[in-house]
């Protein structure tokens, strides 16, 4: 395998190159009920513009409005990429690294792959990630009296819903099944699948959220793929205790939530040229 300071060597100047403007227009014109957008055109790469990776400084807090304050819950945490609050009070945070795909067929495969290693860590791992851990406040003076590992060894794992003893968590993969007691400080069981949810080797949209409803007895879990694939961002219905896979709807880009007793899920749509990206607005009104 290429090293990173090879691949650095490698494909920075194809970056630079890539990374030009690309001749989109004035930003501001591309806003409204009319917008004028540019051409569509075809590169050789894709124009790729890398943000770089700001962290807060010690002690440095979002600006809020007078009389409110901001202070950090809880630092050190590996790719933190959803919070759940469980009814003692304690959250719950997961870690989530996205899977590993197959092996490497094409040269963009090393590309894609190196300019999201910078896009995420700085080209560094920054941790073991793909656990969920456990911040509890037990004297409610915004600190965390425990940070510690809840749930370790998932899959990728993003959504979570706890329904009576039932911890459900989402896995790129699959939704997992852990037994749970309140206070519980980590969890060893076992888990047991409820369902499957293959993504296949090209999996790039792998989060999976997932709500209850407001009774438990169903479980409303997203799950992204890309258009051409059958079933792609559709959200499904698992009665409580039972394996079954039902499509429930096409519906909005947002995560699940569930508000006044409506189920929510998130359509992370992917679409490529203009027609098709017409077609996708239309589809996606309220």
């Amino acid at each position: 395998m290429i090293s990173k300071l090879a691949r650095a060597l490698v494909f920075s100047p194809l970056l630079l190159l890539a990374g030009c403007d690309d001749g989109s227009g004035d930003p501001k014109a591309q806003i409204g009920a009319n917008p004028k957008l540019p051409d569509i055109q075809q590169y050789l790469l894709p124009p790729v513009h890398i943000a770089r990776i700001v962290g807060w400084k010690k002690n440095e807090t979002p600006a809020v409005a007078e009389g409110l304050q901001v202070k950090a819950f809880a630092t050190g945490l590996q790719h933190p990429r959803f919070l759940y609050v469980l009814p003692n009070g304690d959250v719950l945070v997961a870690e989530s690294k996205a899977p590993k795909g197959g092996a490497i067929k094409r040269p963009k495969e090393i590309v894609m792959g190196y300019i999201e290693s910078w896009a995420t860590s700085g080209g560094n791992d920054t941790g073991p990630g793909n656990r969920i851990m456990l911040l509890r406040d037990s004297n409610g003076d915004g600190v965390p009296d425990t940070q510690s590992v809840f749930l370790d060894h998932l899959n990728s794992p993003f959504g979570i819903a706890l329904v009576g003893n039932d911890l459900y968590v989402a896995n790129a993969d699959a939704i997992v099944k852990y037994p749970y007691t309140e206070g519980d400080t980590k969890i060893t069981a076992p888990g047991t699948v409820l369902t499957p949810l293959p993504g296949g080797p090209i999996n790039h949209h792998w989060t999976k959220s997932l709500v209850a409803s407001p009774d438990g007895s169903r479980r409303l879990q997203q799950q992204h793929h890309r258009e051409r694939h059958g079933g792609r961002a559709q959200p499904r219905r698992d009665p409580r205790g039972r394996s079954c896979q039902r499509p429930l709807a096409r519906v909005r880009k947002r995560p699940a939530q569930s508000q006044r007793a409506q189920l929510r899920a998130a359509d992370r749509r992917v679409v490529d040229g203009g027609e098709r990206a017409r077609r996708a607005r239309s589809r996606s009104r309220p």
